[in-house]
């Protein structure tokens, strides 16, 4: 019977309220890197990760050290994928032992959510698994999709059809329907959750922490059903939710790719993923990259450590480019970042916010975003999200 310490959930900042929707730099992995730490900023150890979506990486290229990079997490960890929506996370949710970071991500609509199980805090337990076959949506082996597009036949053959087998009370809130169905079946629903998918649960179950609600929280997809019974106890939420703006759709990308070098993506990973600088034992002074150094001797000194950097800082200069690079949006800003407390400054690109919008001194902090595709491989970075838009402040005033 597990216990929830704390919750973290994200929502990129472009679409609608209703919608949101992935940014050029953002896809499965950064999105549940945001939500894992917005989890995690309650403090906590993790000794297993569970990753459940729709649509997700795969384990064996480079995506699992990536996620446990950018989670600042141990890269000797376990990470399990899941595929499925919502009744998947509550089940991965439901048999998690204390400390597993659960986390359900969705590219449509977008968003992440988290939660890190413990020893005490908010109880929940099983209370109700539904599987049955009604294949509306199917996906073959090549990943192909097909969607039988049947909404009245999934609502009464389907959902409302596990929820009469499932023999569980009246539910206090549904995952994984459009708005308006769920407020039919639930007693006490009254937010709309931001996504329908394998995050929706985990959405779900950060509302009824805040607001202090107990009793069935039932997910569902297609025909199958996972229900968990939420008890008593606290658990921290702790939300990465900017408010929803239109996409930016001035825009050009030149054809072709710059090649990826996997000899300098190896050498470059852990500093650059994890975002770490390097530090010698006789200096306070951290360097980023971390480099060897040359002793007053003429002796090469390789013998750094890593140490973390912080991810605040304010912006030093910046510069917005409209020369099209291949394989980048263009226009884009760049911007040297001084990092709080360091005394180290790093070059980083601008995110969630129009190019050209950034100034001189302005705060922000340093978010995991896919930086490019090279040659098939994502390369992740970080860039500087602005803790203020200038279009936001514009609309306030």
């Amino acid at each position: 019977m597990p216990y929830i310490a704390s919750i973290g959930t994200y929502l990129p900042c472009w679409g609608t309220p209703d919608a949101r929707i992935a940014g050029d730099d953002e896809d499965a992995v950064t999105l549940a890197v945001e939500a894992g730490r917005a989890a995690l900023e309650a403090g906590g150890s993790v000794e297993y990760v569970v990753l459940v979506g729709r649509d997700l990486p795969l384990t064996e290229s480079s995506n699992a050290a990536v996620l446990l990079a950018g989670l600042g997490l141990d890269p000797e960890l376990e990470v399990i994928e899941r595929l499925g929506g919502a009744p998947a996370t509550l089940d991965a949710l439901g048999s998690a032992r204390p400390r597993t970071l659960v986390i359900g991500v969705d590219l449509n609509s977008a968003g992440a959510a988290a939660a890190l199980t413990s020893d005490h805090g908010l109880q929940v337990r099983t209370a109700a698994r539904v599987s049955r076959s009604l294949p509306v949506r199917t996906r073959n082996a090549s990943g192909d999709i097909h969607d039988y597009g049947d909404p009245r036949l999934l609502r009464k053959r389907g959902y409302l059809a596990s929820l009469a087998t499932a023999w569980v009370d009246t539910p206090a809130v549904v995952a994984g329907v459009p708005a308006q169905h769920a407020a039919s079946l639930a007693a006490t629903q009254t937010t709309d959750l931001p996504t329908t998918g394998a995050s929706s649960a985990l959405f779900a179950l950060a509302a009824m922490a805040e607001a202090g609600l107990t009793g069935p929280l039932v997910g569902v997809e297609q025909a199958s059903l996972s229900g968990l019974t939420v008890a008593e106890g606290t658990a921290e939420v702790r939300r990465r939710e900017r408010p929803a703006r239109p996409v930016l759709d001035s825009a050009q990308t030149l054809p072709g790719e710059i090649p990826i070098s996997l000899a300098a993506y190896e050498r470059a990973f852990e500093a650059k993923v994890r975002w770490e600088g390097g530090r010698f034992l006789d200096s306070d002074q951290v360097d980023f990259p971390p480099r060897y150094r040359v002793d007053e001797d003429g002796s090469l000194d390789t013998e750094y450590t890593f140490v973390e950097l912080p991810r605040t800082g304010t912006v030093y200069t910046e510069v917005t480019v409209h020369v099209p690079v291949p394989g980048l949006r263009t226009p884009y800003s760049l911007v040297v970042v001084d990092l709080d407390g360091v005394g180290v400054r790093a070059l980083v690109r601008v995110t969630g916010t129009a190019a050209g919008s950034v100034d001189i001194g302005d705060r922000g902090r340093l978010v995991l975003r896919r930086i490019a595709v090279r040659s098939g491989v994502p390369d992740y970075g970080y860039a500087f999200e602005p803790d203020s838009d200038p279009v936001d402040e514009e609309e306030a005033a």
